[in-house]
């Protein structure tokens, strides 16, 4: 079994979060995801969420919580390990996609995520952990260390 390791970013404002709408790679169809995306090789996790949550929505990303780990088989067969935090970006930040795969960045409720298509079930389920209270602190994340 291979793994790919990625990482996920929960933004809360005012009862909305920042989410992503994307294709999924396999169908045309949009999706909406959190900011999320791959660990790059020798990265730490924590620059590799704060690089993506860049990447996707043009904000500065500052982690204050680790969410929880998630483990996920896709339709496309491969193992995914999901390491979701949650943060804060500036309140005056406005998201734009810098990454051209990013069609759009909006800010939606739980409910409305949950009516549209959200990427995988991994969406929902850190957005359900995060809106029940579920907290780690960030050095919970350390046990991922990068060893050179």
């Amino acid at each position: 079994m291979s793994w790919s390791l990625t990482v996920a970013a929960i933004i809360e404002r005012s009862g909305r979060f920042l989410v992503v709408e994307e294709t999924d790679g396999v169908s045309p169809e949009r999706v909406l995801n959190q900011p999320a995306g791959h660990v790059d090789p020798g990265e730490s996790i924590l620059a590799a969420v704060i690089r993506e949550t860049w990447e996707e929505t043009g904000t500065v990303f500052a982690p204050e919580h680790l969410i929880g780990v998630y483990q996920l088989r896709a339709a496309n067969g491969r193992d995914y390990a999901r390491v979701c935090f949650s943060g804060s970006v500036p309140e005056d930040a406005m998201a734009v996609p810098q990454d051209a795969e990013i069609l759009a960045c909006h800010w939606l409720t739980r409910e409305e995520i949950a009516a549209a298509r959200p990427r995988s079930s991994l969406v929902l389920k850190c957005l359900d952990d995060y809106l029940g209270g579920q907290r780690f602190p960030l050095a919970a994340a350390e046990v991922f260390q990068v060893e050179r």
